[in-house]
């Protein structure tokens, strides 16, 4: 969903879905597969919640990697990664990089850093990734000038 100008309207949320897909059902499958396997065997009480407790473990790896995802609003930008959150003001954001053989969007941040955004990745969707980094481009581009910045918040 876009305005006349090509600008996406906010918020919006990017995240790698079909990766995402494939992590929780390969997690969820895996996990019911070991429960059910460690049920069927004649294992003692230990060793049945020690199969249990290793799916879960592996369910929960695949859940934290599927967390990714950058949110673009009013007052700024939030990148979720694996372990962190971040939230980023308009103007904190300078350039938004997806250059080829890169795993994920980049974030030039005006304190001379830059920031992986995993939530944009085109390792499955690849064409998903580049409209994806293309929109958050362009919100950045309109957020960070003046005009755009003044015109949106009358809105």
């Amino acid at each position: 969903m876009t305005d006349s100008s090509g600008v996406p309207a906010l918020p919006v949320t990017f995240r790698p879905t079909r990766t995402r897909a494939v992590l929780l059902t390969a997690g969820l499958a895996a996990f019911v597969v070991i429960t059910v396997v460690s049920l069927m065997l004649q294992l003692g009480g230990g060793e049945r919640a020690s199969f249990i407790f290793t799916a879960a473990l592996f369910l929960g790896v695949l859940v934290l990697l599927s967390r990714p995802r950058v949110t673009a609003d009013e007052r700024g930008v939030t990148v979720v990664n694996l372990t962190t959150k971040r939230h980023l003001e308009w103007a904190q954001v300078l350039a938004v990089r997806l250059r080829p053989g890169d795993p994920w969007v980049s974030l030039d941040l005006s304190d001379g850093t830059s920031l992986p955004a995993m939530g944009i990745q085109p390792g499955i969707a690849k064409r998903q990734a580049l409209a994806d980094a293309r929109a958050l481009r362009t919100l950045v581009e309109h957020r960070s000038t003046p005009q755009g910045a003044a015109g949106s918040a009358g809105k």
